[in-house]
C-alpha cells in the first residue's frame, strides 16, 4: 500500500439528493468500493462527487433533476477535502433559482466563503470518471469524444473548463447576433476576436495535455494489463496551432469567423472552431482504430487511458486527482480486476468504485474499504 494520497474526501455529506434524505459519510484516504443492487443508490454518490469540480457532474443532469423525489426542491452536497495543506470545507447546491431567476445556477461555499464561479472548484478538487455510457464512446458521436478530451485535459489544466465555458458563451452570443438582419459590425467583430483568443488557448491546451498522456502511456506499455494506445487531437485549429505562432493562428480563426458569418448564419450555428475537433484514438498493440474493436476491448482502452491521465496529472500537478469508477470492474476478469486495483493504489490515488457483488473488490485488502448500499442506506462492510 502506498502512502496516503495528497487529495481525498475524508467526510461527503448529501442533503435530499436523488435517494438520500441525508446521508453523512467517513471513508478512507485509498480505495473506497461501494456494493449494493442496482437502482441503491451507489452511482447517486459519485454523481454527487462530480459535482465538487465546474460542470453538471457524470451524469450531466439538469440541477432541477437532482433533488430527492417528494423532498423539497433543493439539494446540497458537501465535502471535507483533505490536501497537501490540510482539510477544506466545500459545498455546492441548489435551491431552485440562480441569481438571474432562471432556475439554473448553484451555490458554491469554500471554507464558508460563497464563491462568484463555480469554476472556484478546480482549484481544489481534481477529478476524472469513467462510466457505462461511455463504453461505446469511440463508436459514438464526436461531441461526447470531445467532452472526454476537455474533461481529461481539464484535470491537468484547470483554467481549461473555464476557457471552454467562455469559448461556448461568447458562439452562442455571436450565433444570436447573427440571427439579425443587420447585426451590429463592431459588436460581431469583438465577439470574433475574443472568440479566437480562446479557441487558440483550448486547442493549445489540447496539444500539452496529449502530449503529456502519450508520455505516460508510452511509459507504461510494458508494465500495464490495459492496452495501450495511440492518440491524437483532429481539429481545424489544433493543427493551426501546431504549426503557427498563436497570435497568427487568432489572426487566421478571426479571419475564418468573418468570412464564414453567411453560411453560420444560415446554419444556425457556428461551423468551424474548437467545438468541432475530435478525439482519435487507436488500439496500439492492434493497430486499429477504437471504434473498431470489440466492446472490451474499448473498455480496458478507457481505462488505460484513464490511468495514464491520473498518472500525468499527478506527475505535473504533483496532485493525484479522484477517480470515479462506475462499473468498472463488471466487465473484468478476475486477473485484470487485481491488476486494476494494484495500479490504483500504486498511484496513491482515492477511487470510488460500484459494483453489485463484493467479491469484484476482493483484492482491496488493507489498501482501502468496501461500503455496502441499500436503498439510499449505506454501512462499512464488517470484516469476516
Amino acid at each position: 500500500m502506498t502512502d496516503s494520497p495528497a487529495l481525498a474526501i475524508r467526510k461527503l455529506t448529501l442533503t435530499d439528493f436523488r435517494n438520500y434524505g441525508g446521508l453523512r459519510l467517513r471513508v478512507p484516504a485509498g480505495l473506497v468500493a461501494l456494493v449494493g443492487a442496482n437502482g441503491a443508490g451507489k452511482t447517486n454518490i459519485l454523481e454527487a462527487i462530480s459535482l465538487l469540480v465546474p460542470g453538471r457532474g457524470l451524469r450531466a443532469a439538469p440541477f432541477g433533476e437532482l433533488a430527492r423525489y417528494g423532498g423539497a426542491p433543493s439539494w446540497a452536497v458537501a465535502a471535507e477535502v483533505e490536501a497537501a495543506g490540510g482539510l477544506t470545507s466545500i459545498g455546492t447546491g441548489w435551491s431552485g433559482q440562480s441569481e438571474a431567476g432562471d432556475g439554473g445556477g448553484r451555490l458554491v461555499v469554500i471554507d464558508g466563503e460563497v464563491q462568484k464561479v463555480a469554476g472556484a472548484l478546480s482549484n481544489h478538487v481534481r477529478l476524472l470518471w469513467l462510466t457505462p455510457a461511455q463504453d461505446r464512446l469511440f463508436a459514438g458521436p464526436a461531441s461526447d469524444r470531445r467532452r472526454f478530451l476537455d474533461r481529461l485535459v481539464a484535470a491537468f489544466d484547470p483554467e481549461h473548463a473555464t476557457r471552454a465555458a467562455v469559448f461556448e458563451k461568447l458562439m452562442r452570443e455571436r450565433n444570436l447576433l447573427l440571427e439579425d438582419l443587420r447585426p451590429d459590425p463592431a459588436w460581431l467583430a469583438s465577439l470574433e476576436a475574443q472568440m479566437a483568443e480562446a479557441a487558440v488557448a483550448i486547442s493549445a491546451a489540447r496539444l500539452v495535455g496529449m502530449e503529456a498522456l502519450r508520455t505516460h502511456i508510452q511509459e507504461a506499455r510494458s508494465e500495464s494489463s490495459f492496452p495501450w494506445a495511440e492518440i491524437a487531437v483532429e481539429g481545424e485549429i489544433e493543427a493551426l496551432v501546431a504549426a503557427k505562432p498563436a497570435v497568427q493562428v487568432e489572426d487566421e480563426y478571426r479571419r475564418i469567423l468573418n468570412d464564414s458569418r453567411g453560411l453560420d448564419r444560415a446554419a444556425g450555428r457556428s461551423l468551424r472552431g474548437p467545438h468541432r475537433s475530435d478525439l482519435a484514438v487507436l488500439h496500439g498493440p492492434k493497430g486499429m482504430p477504437a471504434g473498431q474493436c470489440s466492446t472490451g476491448e474499448q473498455k480496458a482502452l478507457l481505462i488505460g487511458l484513464l490511468l495514464a491521465q491520473a498518472r500525468a496529472v499527478k506527475a505535473g500537478a504533483g496532485v493525484a486527482p479522484l477517480l470515479l469508477l462506475d462499473e468498472v470492474a463488471a466487465h473484468l476478469d478476475r486477473a485484470r480486476r487485481r491488476s486494476l486495483l494494484e495500479a490504483l493504489a500504486a498511484l496513491g490515488s482515492q477511487s470510488w468504485m460500484t459494483g453489485t457483488d463484493a467479491q469484484l473488490f476482493e483484492a482491496i485488502g488493507r489498501a482501502g474499504a468496501v461500503f455496502t448500499v441499500e436503498d439510499g442506506v449505506v454501512r462499512e462492510a464488517m470484516e469476516e
